[in-house]
């Protein structure tokens, strides 16, 4: 979702005699040989069991797009997950540095002095700074804790969309400081909030807060696109697999104590009567419901019904009770036995026919009740009378068996 693999070249290295061209052969064939051959058919395997939480982009070594794919669900809800699809050919050559794919790019670099402008990459920034500095800002508890007001957070919510703004800025070879992003971040806040407040003394116009919101995030994504964004150098140092696995799991850690704050300290659930209860409270609530409890004790009951059946037995049951055919339904919309005997079905189904047939009805309301009971009963009725033939075998099958 947030851009083409990066691309490299004379730009970051200068000349381009083919002595330069013979070393970058030679430093393609090692890094293939350090980084080990990644395959296409696994990365879309990956892509497709995994794909929403970044794995793809883990086993092919772009980690902080691993990351924002874990953060987002898949690029946003997936957008970016099916975007995928049609560039991981790109990222594997990127990854094993494809030596047709590395001349194409260092074409690219050629023609452009820096990284051109990309919307996709551009809505990824705001996107993404978007969610980090909203996450941070409802992290925030609302009310005291410990006798303490813990508002004064707020402060790092810029931090946040700075953040978001680098993370996407430098997905693939593109890459940037977080400088100018933060410094407009904090910079928009600061003079923005005296200037609102002149705006409105002097023309009596507010600006919300979602608009100031949205202007700082704007200009943290300007200032990384026109001032940090260069390519990235092409020989960078490679980290190890332990410093990869604690940075990643870090930072999942991180996105996940941000939204537990939330769901502890600020997260409400409406009840029927419109009162707001604390998801924590109404989550602990929800454990001791006699709903949860039966449940848990179906759960219980499978399991040890398979302990003592085993598991064949225990599907068999299951695809029973689930009724499949639908004639447990229909038995009992008949108001039957399960099992009852053909003679049985044809007087029930008769006698339910006349009962609930529509030109009995006083008024329209009654009407439509009958009429909606009469097509139930008929329904079945047909059921029945379709599966005549595989009950009767069960039933001969049945009593052999006795």
């Amino acid at each position: 979702m947030f851009g083409l693999p990066g691309i490299v070249g004379k730009g970051v290295f200068g000349g381009n005699s083919s002595g330069d061209s013979n070393r970058s052969r030679n430093n393609n064939k090692s890094n293939n040989s350090s980084n080990g051959n990644k395959s296409k058919t696994l990365t879309y395997l990956l892509w497709l069991v995994g794909g929403v939480c970044g794995l793809h982009h883990f086993y092919l070594g772009r980690d902080l797009q691993g990351v924002l794919w874990w953060c987002t669900f898949g690029g946003y809800f997936g957008f970016g997950w099916l975007r995928d699809l049609f560039y991981i050919g790109e990222y594997v050559a990127d990854a094993n540095k494809d030596e047709k794919y590395m001349k194409k790019v260092d074409y690219m670099v050629r023609v452009y002095e820096k990284p051109p402008f990309s919307t996709v990459r551009f809505t990824g920034m705001v996107v993404v700074a978007y969610l980090f500095s909203t996450v941070v800002s409802l992290a925030i508890p609302e009310d005291n804790v410990a006798g303490l007001s813990w508002q004064w957070l707020q402060v790092f919510t810029p931090l946040a969309a700075a953040i978001g703004v680098w993370a996407v800025g430098n997905i693939g070879h593109e890459t940037g400081s977080i400088k100018w992003p933060l410094i407009c971040a904090y910079l928009v806040p600061m003079v923005g909030n005296p200037l609102k407040s002149f705006i409105f003394d002097k023309w009596g116009y507010d600006i919300d807060e979602s608009t100031s919101f949205a202007i700082m995030i704007l200009s943290a994504a300007w200032s990384f696109d026109h001032l940090e964004k260069r390519w990235r150098p092409k020989n960078q140092k490679t980290p190890g697999t332990l410093k990869r696995i604690v940075v990643i799991s870090m930072c999942c850690l991180l996105y996940m104590a941000l939204w537990s704050s939330y769901l502890y300290f600020n997260a409400k659930v409406t009840d029927e009567d419109g009162d707001e209860v604390p998801f924590h409270e109404a989550l602990g609530h929800f454990f001791s419901s006699p709903w949860w409890l039966d449940v848990k004790q179906s759960f219980i009951d499978v399991w040890q019904f398979a302990q003592e059946h085993g598991w064949m037995e225990t599907w068999r049951q299951i695809v029973s009770l689930s009724d499949p055919s639908g004639e447990q339904n229909a038995f009992k919309v008949l108001e039957l036995r399960s099992g009852a005997t053909q003679t049985e079905i044809k007087n029930q189904c008769r006698t339910l026919a006349v009962k609930y047939h529509p030109d009995k009805a006083k008024d329209d309301v009654t009407r439509k009740d009958v009429q909606n009971l009469f097509f139930e009963v008929q329904q079945a009725c047909e059921l029945l009378s379709n599966s005549r033939a595989k009950r009767r075998r069960r039933n001969k099958q049945f009593n052999e068996e006795l």
